[in-house]
């Protein structure tokens, strides 16, 4: 495995959150998503500039990324405040992370080629701790 990063959900106060760790760490955004831009999302009219994704590249390497992810939470259901984003070396090594982590627990979004190009998904393991497992393909950096 190539990375693994940080992932933490907000709110809907993320893209508060990260102009302060901008602030803090430097650099700038390698990557701003807003809910308005993912297709076929249900989202009220209040969400749509909410962040779906944002990644700030810090110097060791390692990226801090984030979104508003209680925005997108269902009735009933809780949202995990911090995830562990793993960004592997292949497809294929993202499939068998995903296949042997995910085995007992929720599955929140599958392991497939997504709207921005990179292989992703995500879940909950059998421990509570959320996941999510992302193999960009070198034509999209």
């Amino acid at each position: 495995m190539i990375v693994v990063n940080p992932y933490v959900n907000f709110d809907g106060n993320t893209e508060e959150a990260f102009d302060f760790y901008k602030s803090v760490f430097g650099g700038e955004f390698s990557l701003l998503m807003r809910m308005k831009d993912a297709p076929g999302m249900d989202i009220s009219e209040d969400q749509k500039e909410k962040i779906m994704h944002i990644a700030l590249p810090l110097s060791s390497g390692q990226v801090l990324m984030g979104s508003d992810a209680a925005c997108q939470k269902k009735e009933g259901a809780g949202v995990n405040n911090c995830n562990i984003s793993i960004h592997a070396e292949s497809i294929e090594e993202g499939q068998k992370l995903f296949d042997q982590m995910s085995g007992g627990g929720s599955n929140i979004m599958p392991y497939e080629k997504q709207f921005w190009g990179a292989w992703h998904g995500h879940f909950t393991d059998k421990f509570g701790i959320g996941w999510m497992i992302n193999y960009d393909h070198p034509e999209n950096q």
